[in-house]
């Protein structure tokens, strides 16, 4: 929408002076349940046919998911069934990522995009945004607080109020903080799963 107050800058630029239509195109969400829509790889990927087909497996590849695409019979033109579901949650997520990197976004909005992933695939996750968006301004919303940790600032919310707002190591070396406690929280729970 139209800022009716206020100002917002992200990556130098005053979002109110360019239209909506340039600010949306630039924008990419990734829910925690990864949207692919009926039709083929190809049409996932770039539903407006906009780019070269070594764009799209130049994405795939830089999402770690060229291989799984190149495995399909059809390859970019295998068929998606309803949500995705012939895909992994990981492989979902992944692919969703490919397409938003082709859209070159720069900002990327990750809402809770790997609670619903094993570990293994985080992990995959994780490095596939520090390698491919790290150029982008992103917005994370996160419970799994390993996944924020090299993040440029945190903002920990309670109730929707402002609690903090710093950088993870200024968070964490404040024993008092409450990101700080929740960190050693998630740690002491790791390690008692662990030991059990």
């Amino acid at each position: 929408m139209e800022l009716d107050g206020g100002s917002i800058t992200i990556g130098g630029i005053d979002i109110s002076t360019i239209g909506l239509e340039d600010l949306r195109s630039k924008l990419s969400i990734i829910p925690q349940d990864p949207v692919l829509f009926i039709g083929t790889v190809r049409y996932n990927l770039d539903p407006f046919n906009m780019y070269k087909e070594e764009d799209l497996w130049s994405a795939l590849r830089k999402c770690h998911v060229k291989h799984t695409i190149r495995a399909l019979a059809g390859q970019l033109d295998a068929p998606i069934v309803e949500n995705g579901e012939n895909f992994s949650v990981g492989e979902r997520q992944l692919i969703c990522m490919a397409r938003a990197l082709l859209r070159q976004s720069k900002i990327l909005v990750l809402d809770e995009a790997t609670a619903a992933i094993d570990t293994e695939t985080d992990s995959l996750v994780q490095e596939t945004i520090k390698e491919v968006f790290s150029d982008c301004t992103m917005l994370t919303i996160a419970h799994r607080l390993n996944t924020i940790t090299n993040y440029d600032r945190i903002l920990v919310l309670d109730q929707g109020q402002v609690i903090e707002f710093d950088t993870p190591s200024a968070l964490l070396a404040n024993e008092s903080s409450v990101f700080s406690q929740i960190v050693a929280v998630q740690d002491s729970q790791k390690h008692a799963a662990v030991m059990t």
